[in-house]
């Protein structure tokens, strides 16, 4: 039977009268589409909150073996997590958080101290916070920044948002030149600069800083991503905490271990008040939540180690290999991770989870690799590579720009694989001692003899870095500023002793005189 051609025509016109009003109502709607696009685009970045104490190396917790201090939410969060059993920093507090930002050896971005300028990041770095922001994260700090205390190094000048940290590398620390905190600072109700203001604060340090990071967090809209970086000073020295912390530790440990491990059991309670404020926001599922240790044990190895060797500040692994915890509820199942990690990967890591844009260029400079893959659980070759460490800390006087040997052995260590050469002298010449890590890894059998071969391969490859980063050591020999700038700041804020009832010395910024009226 012929299709009567009326009724085509009619089918036609529908169709067409369909699209145009599908058209019509998606650019009617074309502002809503747009958000809803945008939101989603949001959800698929994740919160980031990276949490890093001071001084607490790998055996300060009890998930790894320690038989005294107790640390339940820690081990909760480990348990929960993909733990990096070979995880490494830096030496010391400074270079650790040097190359986080960075992604390489803290020496390239000119930090080779703590102290006398030499903590200063470079300003012609790009970092973390600022990677985060081209994604559209807002950024946070909580706590210790330690990478430069004068204006320009700050690090709401480099990316963060919020910033509320103590100065220098310590609470209540100041040195010659510009690292430095507040004046006569303490743990207890520490004069904190909040945004480049102080304010005065009450009760102890680590709660002050994760108080304000709560705080923080709740005041972020759902689909707002954020990086909250809390890096509080606890527990390195002085060794101070509420006394309910520390005395039950006494029958067990000399007074200065009870008081280092309740500054650590204080810290859990607060990583369980956060983690329960993750919770009750009902933001856990949308949180990567990262703890590790800027570097070896300060004062419990001496107690319990994990059976590594030495502690804080040399190139054994008890002073370098540290604990790092990540977790993403509903998105990555708990297990342990063997492969060789180490801080250069957190900036690789970060950015490929928030789908930031980076040019080739910029990731030529990084000296780190992402640990998606090793997160999702997918089993794959995981090359070796060198990871270099160097302690440091040489004389002010003595610059490896002018004259590079003299302290290029000194403190090191290569790792490629499971091998391990390390020189622990002072300076000159090299002392060689060489581990087999995945069967010594105590580091007590030396085989430098026994494998010459191996001793001058890893040499060859150490000497070439050195060589590479001697000419990025920016900072050596500078003169910092005659006052300390939070110094400074604190006196011209205060305009008299302030809430610490420091007196500004002679040559420091006086307080103004009260103009006298003029009526």
């Amino acid at each position: 039977m012929p299709i009567n051609q009326n009724v085509i025509k009619c089918r036609v016109c529908f169709r067409r009268l369909a699209i145009f009003s599908l058209i019509a109502t998606v650019i009617g709607a074309g502002v809503t589409i747009a958000r809803i696009v945008e939101a989603d685009e949001s959800k698929t970045r994740p919160n980031i909150i990276l949490m890093m104490t001071d001084d607490q190396g790998y055996g300060d917790l009890s998930l790894h073996g320690n038989p005294v201090v107790k640390t339940p939410h820690l081990d909760q969060l480990g348990r929960q997590s993909v733990r990096f059993e070979q995880f490494h920093v830096s030496p010391t507090c400074a270079p650790t958080r040097a190359s986080i930002m960075t992604s390489r050896h803290e020496f390239s971005s000119g930090v080779t101290h703590t102290i006398l300028e030499r903590e200063r990041l470079s300003l012609k770095a790009t970092i973390l916070p600022q990677f985060l922001k081209r994604a559209g994260y807002t950024t946070g700090i909580f706590g210790k920044w330690h990478l430069g205390d004068e204006d320009a190094y700050q690090p709401g000048k480099r990316g963060f948002d919020e910033v509320f940290i103590h100065g220098g590398g310590g609470i209540g620390q100041s040195y010659p030149g510009s690292c430095g905190d507040a004046p006569l600072n303490k743990y207890f109700n520490p004069v904190i600069r909040h945004n480049g203001k102080f304010v005065a604060t009450d009760g102890y340090c680590t709660k002050v800083f994760v108080d304000q990071a709560i705080t923080w967090i709740s005041s972020q809209p759902v689909n707002q991503p954020f990086f909250c970086y809390i890096t509080p000073n606890a527990p390195h020295a002085p060794l101070d905490c509420p006394k309910e912390y520390y005395e039950p530790y006494l029958e067990h440990v000399p007074e200065d271990v009870a008081r280092f491990y309740g500054m650590i059991t204080h810290w859990d309670d607060q990583l369980g008040r956060l983690l329960k404020a993750l919770e009750d926001r009902d933001i856990s599922k949308d949180t990567v939540v990262i703890f590790m240790t800027d570097n070896g044990s300060a004062t419990g190895a001496k107690h319990f180690s994990a059976g590594m060797r030495a502690n804080k500040g040399t190139p054994y692994e008890g002073g370098i290999r540290v604990p790092a915890f990540w977790s993403w509820a509903g998105h990555w199942q708990p297990q342990v991770r063997q492969e060789v990690t180490c801080h250069y990967d957190i900036l690789p890591t970060l950015t490929e989870l928030a789908n930031v844009p980076v040019a080739d260029d910029e990731k030529q400079s990084w000296q780190g690799r992402s640990l998606v893959p090793l997160l999702a659980g997918q089993s794959l070759d995981w090359p070796q590579r060198p990871l270099i460490t160097h302690v440091g800390r040489w004389p002010k006087e003595h610059d490896p720009k002018r004259e590079s040997s003299t302290y290029q052995y000194a403190k090191c260590a290569i790792r490629l694989g499971d091998w391990k050469l390390i020189s622990n002298v002072k300076q000159g010449e090299p002392q060689w001692e060489l581990y087999q890590l995945a069967e010594d890894p105590a580091e007590k059998n030396n085989l430098a003899k026994r494998h010459p071969d191996r001793v001058e391969e890893l040499k060859k490859i150490y000497d070439t870095w050195w060589l590479s980063v001697v000419p990025k050591m920016e900072n050596e020999g500078i003169e910092g500023p005659a006052v300390n700038p939070f110094h400074k700041a604190y006196w011209e804020q205060y305009q008299s002793p302030g809430p610490n009832h420091a007196n500004p010395p002679d040559g420091s910024p006086r307080p103004a005189q009260k103009r006298k009226s003029s009526s």
